[in-house]
């Protein structure tokens, strides 16, 4: 069994650690960036320039934040973390077919973890709920992106079994069908 679980690696070139290795990399990251934009933001960090960072983030805000190291007042930054994380976890909990009893378990946690980012995200700085909406954002058209077959064809990724001419029609009527047959 071990002799053939090592052929398949070799041959589909899908070692295990290969999708670990993001983890290691991107969750360090973003904790990382996390706690130094809240350094930033409350002042923990001297700059030897004129303006302080937290001075340029205080003014640095856009649209109905404008200062970045404050709370977002309208719970909108922390909301739309929460629903884009949803809409991440949604997509690929769709695109699963027959998942595991560990699997099922552990969308149904970071789905919980999505919606506790709703208030973590409303009791801290404004700059950092940025930079996690932004991120959600990025991962979610990642996400969308290598689903496109002209994309996958243009960066010459094979394509499987699974692989749709229309992947955003399917993942809508999934979505329909998913969420309509609950009524």
């Amino acid at each position: 069994m071990r002799r053939l679980v090592s052929e398949l690696y070799v041959r589909d070139n899908c070692h295990p650690f290969k999708a670990t290795v993001l983890v290691w990399i991107q969750l360090p990251m973003w904790i990382f960036m996390s706690v130094a934009l809240r350094n930033f933001s409350t002042g923990a960090t001297h700059s030897e320039a004129g303006f302080s960072v937290q001075e340029q983030l205080a003014a640095g805000g856009v649209l109905w934040f404008p200062d970045l190291t404050a709370l977002d007042s309208t719970w909108i930054l922390p909301v739309s973390v929460g629903v884009i994380n949803l809409l991440i976890v949604e997509i690929f909990a769709l695109q699963k077919m027959g998942m595991s009893r560990f699997q099922v378990y552990v969308t149904y946690f970071v789905r919980a973890v999505s919606v506790l980012m709703v208030p973590i995200a409303a009791t801290v700085p404004s700059s950092i709920v940025l930079y996690w909406l932004c991120s959600s954002l990025m991962g979610l058209s990642q996400n969308l992106l290598l689903r496109s077959p002209r994309f996958r064809q243009l960066c010459r990724i094979p394509s499987t079994k699974r692989d749709s001419d229309t992947p955003y029609k399917d993942l809508f009527a999934a979505f329909y069908a998913k969420f309509n047959s609950r009524k």
